[in-house]
């Protein structure tokens, strides 16, 4: 790239700031989606016994019979927010306004969670209430976390700024490449066999 001196200066200063700083803003998303990959790929060396965890108790009267006016065979709705909060507090957990399957006979929540299934379901009229909860250790937390499973609008949101900062740093590196190619005789060679590698595995080798 022949550009004047100080325009050459100017864009290197600049570039170099804008790597640095995305770098800095994805390097832990970095270590972590690039570790949860490679776990993802070899799910199969990696052993997990679920932990599982049950409980049960009683739904006050007043509450049940609030859940049994609502009954509407096959209808889907949020548990009101008296049954939510007496929920979360017997079984320490968030129901957090999640959708509730009615049925004439029961109430069913599914919690899912990264790294963890878990489901309530209330039976009517008797107000008897069953938790499980089925976690399967740190490796499937970050797993999930990975995919954006079951992680929430906040970890979404999160996904998507670390991935502009990924194509901040991975944009200002190819430009700093171009810049610093003529001193570097290695840069097209080893970026083409970057593109060329996935791609001919791509062509040939996925099915």
């Amino acid at each position: 790239m022949n550009v004047p001196s100080s325009r050459r200066s100017y864009w290197l200063k600049t570039l170099h700031q804008w790597h640095w700083m995305s770098a800095a803003l994805s390097l832990a998303g970095l270590i972590v989606f690039a570790a949860t990959g490679i776990t993802l790929n070899n799910a199969a060396w990696i052993e997990a016994s679920p932990s599982v965890e049950s409980r049960s108790a009683t739904l006050p009267q007043e509450l049940t019979a609030a859940l049994v006016g609502m009954v509407d065979e096959g209808a889907t709705a949020a548990l009101p927010p008296a049954a939510e909060r007496w929920l979360d507090k017997e079984f320490h957990i968030r129901v957090r306004g999640r959708p509730a399957e009615f049925t004439s006979d029961e109430v069913y929540v599914g919690l899912p969670e990264p790294g963890a299934d878990a489901w309530i379901a209330i039976s009517l009229p008797d107000g008897h209430v069953e938790y499980e909860r089925s976690a399967r250790g740190w490796v499937a937390y970050f797993n999930d976390l990975h995919k954006g499973r079951n992680t929430g609008t906040a970890w979404s949101w999160f996904i998507d700024i670390f991935a502009g900062a990924c194509l901040v740093f991975a944009v200002t590196g190819l430009f700093l490449m171009t810049m610093h190619a003529t001193n570097r005789r290695a840069t097209w060679p080893l970026t083409g066999l970057g593109v060329l590698i996935p791609l001919v595995l791509m062509l040939l080798c996925v099915h």
